[in-house]
């Protein structure tokens, strides 16, 4: 991990004497197959690199839920890295394979019972998605297709633009004061640059879910559209995002992004010890344990 103030290489905007991202060269003529639509998975994320479009797309499958276990977060930072060390990918398109869930955010069971050297190397997978994701120099599309509480939230306000269906049974937001959590401040923060100071206080003191049309309407989510039109939409939105020049886009991103960046990595030790301090209270392990009694009696 980079010393306090330093982004890693993968998260720093391409200097003037290195070249940016390029887009794919011209279409290729009648008759000529067309560029390879690559695909790498591991057993929570699957995704596909269309060379042509210098599109990738990520979707998760970690059924019931996509809950954001250490295997999740893990294999979500290796894929986000081969794809952003990879020249031929430009943007990534974030969507669930599983049903009426885009992520049910961060993993309950990961944080309940476990030790302390556990609860440390969890919060760091959770912070180095962040990181990661955040500082992308790629474009990034979040197609909401469904619930994202919590940690999915996050996912989504992470991303450069978000598109989520228009279903009043789908929901998003950060609800952790509903479990008795602590969003932590660079949660808030990256809520505060979405969606303003008042309505994010409001939200999260409330631990409030917000239906798709109220998500909309408030600037959590860009737009809303119907189910068979989340895919072209999306597509749509990295077209007119890859058409601005890489490094005047990249370095216009990390500009907007880099003071909260520089926050938590400046903070991020002392950040994973808050969490540790907070999450072992045997207050807290009792909210985790009566939350979970609650799902499975949901389930049965």
């Amino acid at each position: 991990f980079c010393p306090p103030g330093v982004l890693p290489l993968c998260r720093q905007p391409p200097a003037w004497g290195r070249a940016a991202r390029q887009p794919p060269g011209p279409p290729q003529p009648p008759g000529l197959p067309l560029a390879p639509c690559r695909a790498f998975s591991n057993s929570k994320i699957l995704v596909e690199l269309d060379e042509s479009s210098g599109v990738a797309t990520m979707k998760f499958k970690s059924p019931p839920v996509n809950s954001l276990s250490l295997d999740f977060l893990t294999e979500f930072c290796i894929s986000l890295e081969k794809l952003e060390n990879d020249r031929a990918c430009r943007g990534v398109i974030f969507t669930s394979a599983v049903p009426k869930i885009f992520s049910s955010g961060l993993d309950i069971t990961e944080m309940c019972g476990k030790s302390k050297e556990h609860y440390a190397e969890f919060w760091r997978a959770v912070q180095e998605m962040w990181l990661r994701l955040y500082g992308s120099n790629m474009v990034t599309v979040a197609a909401v297709n469904g619930s994202s509480p919590a940690g999915g939230c996050l996912i989504a306000l992470s991303c450069d633009y978000r598109i989520m269906v228009e279903n009043p049974k789908f929901s998003i937001g950060l609800n952790e004061a509903q479990l008795g959590i602590v969003a932590p401040f660079w949660f808030k923060d990256t809520f505060v640059n979405v969606v303003g100071h008042r309505v994010a206080e409001r939200s999260l003191q409330l631990g409030s879910l917000h239906p798709a049309p109220e998500a909309h309407r408030f600037g959590l989510v860009d737009e809303v559209v119907p189910e068979e039109k989340l895919q072209e939409k999306a597509a749509a939105v990295m077209a007119q995002w890859l058409a601005i020049p890489d490094h005047a886009r990249q370095l216009t991103k990390s500009m907007m992004r880099k003071a909260a960046l520089d926050r938590l990595i400046a903070h991020r030790e002392e950040d994973i010890q808050n969490f540790i301090s907070f999450i072992s209270k045997e207050s807290i392990q009792k909210s985790l344990r009566m939350y979970m009694e609650m799902l499975k009696k949901k389930k049965s």
